[in-house]
């Protein structure tokens, strides 16, 4: 079981690391990952952003801001 969330948090990690782009706001980039990951809550793709932001600092500079962004307002957001 923890590991098939593990892989679905990969999974949406990645996305969320090809969609994301500088300037990008928040919630467009959840709606862009909701599009291809319906089954996310906001707390499973804060998550994503935030393994992202991790996992490409040292790659995509220019995109980490943008999944900081998300990551930080998602975080507390119980919603949906």
């Amino acid at each position: 079981m923890k590991e098939k969330k593990l892989k679905d948090l990969g999974e949406i990690a990645e996305t969320i690391r090809q969609l994301a782009t500088p300037g990008m706001t928040p919630k467009a980039l959840v709606e862009a990952v909701r599009e291809r990951h319906p089954e996310a809550s906001k707390k499973e793709i804060a998550r994503a952003a935030f393994l992202s932001v991790i996992l490409s600092a040292e790659f995509s500079p220019e995109d980490k801001q943008a999944l900081h962004d998300l990551a930080m307002v998602t975080r507390d957001d119980d919603t949906a």
